[in-house]
């Protein structure tokens, strides 16, 4: 199985039924399911159209990729051919995970040139950080500051191509400094005008933080969500939307106030079942019961 890291090195909670009704109902009535198309890793890199047929299939409109190389395009399928068969699928990619790790290493900003050319040349509207591997990272606060100038610099160029920025996060942003951690280091450093944030609902819980919390300290950031589940046994597995111990019901009755414009289904790497029918069974339940 491939893994989305190893891949990139390489290549208040409860609130009463009237207060949640308007809000609810403003923030998430006629949202597209969007999935991220990591969910379908071990088949989409062997058969692209069958797999992207199968996601049209399953209800989903909306896809966030990953795994784009300058040379291969999507794992062997140009542009061009990746965005025609998007088209013949009804299914528009709004958002794209690239691999940024060069650019911070180098400094050099010729890769992020052809990110917003093939994103452009997607209909995108965002471009994606997914991954920081640790040495870019760093290991303390002023590291992460350093790291918020190399993601704004990136939100300009990606403003001047006609395209927003987001920051994807993970468990290890909530390292600890002080009285700080690196997520709000990134929140607090980066350009609101440039760079959003896609919160990744699992990550953010799995490190020990509520997502509302986040929401009420900086309204209006958290532009796009990776909606998953945690399992009740296991908190390092996912589970499918709504088996869980997430309360996404309370989550998406504050779309509104985080900000949120679309959100992508996602299982990760330490999710076991058949993954499309349990993406097409996650579906359904954020379908009938969230949105």
């Amino acid at each position: 199985m491939i893994k989305r890291r190893d891949f990139l090195i390489s290549t208040g909670l409860a609130l009463g039924a009237l207060a949640i009704a308007p809000s609810f109902a403003f923030a998430a009535k006629k949202k597209s399911i969007g999935i991220q198309l990591w969910t379908l890793r071990d088949t989409l890199p062997k058969d692209v159209k069958g797999v992207l047929e199968l996601v049209r299939k399953a209800g989903f409109n909306e896809v966030e990729t990953f795994g784009y190389s300058v040379d291969k395009g999507f794992f062997g399928t140009s542009v061009t051919d990746f965005k025609s068969i998007l088209d013949d699928n009804g299914l528009k990619a709004t958002s794209n995970h690239f691999d940024f790790n060069l650019m911070i290493k180098n400094g050099s900003t010729d890769l992020v040139q052809n990110y917003i050319e093939t994103a452009n040349q997607l209909g995108s509207n965002y471009i994606t950080v997914p991954y920081i591997v640790s040495e870019l990272r760093g290991t303390t606060a002023d590291d992460y500051k350093k790291l918020a100038l190399h993601i704004n610099k990136v939100g300009e160029l990606c403003k001047a191509g006609g395209l927003k920025l987001a920051y994807h996060n993970h468990d290890f942003e909530f390292t600890k400094f002080g009285s700080t951690n690196g997520y709000e280091i990134l929140l607090n450093e980066t350009d609101k005008n440039l760079v959003d944030f896609e919160m990744d609902l699992y990550w953010v819980v799995r490190a020990g933080h509520d997502p509302l919390e986040l929401f009420k300290e900086h309204p209006g950031r958290f532009k796009m969500w990776h909606v998953k589940d945690m399992d009740k046994v296991n908190p390092d597995f996912n589970a499918q939307i709504g088996t869980g111990t997430i309360d996404f019901k309370a989550i998406f009755a504050q779309a509104e106030l985080s900000g949120m414009k679309r959100f992508f289904l996602e299982h990760e790497s330490n999710y076991i079942p058949n993954p499309i029918e349990s993406a097409a069974a996650s579906y359904n339940y954020i379908k009938n019961n969230l949105i």
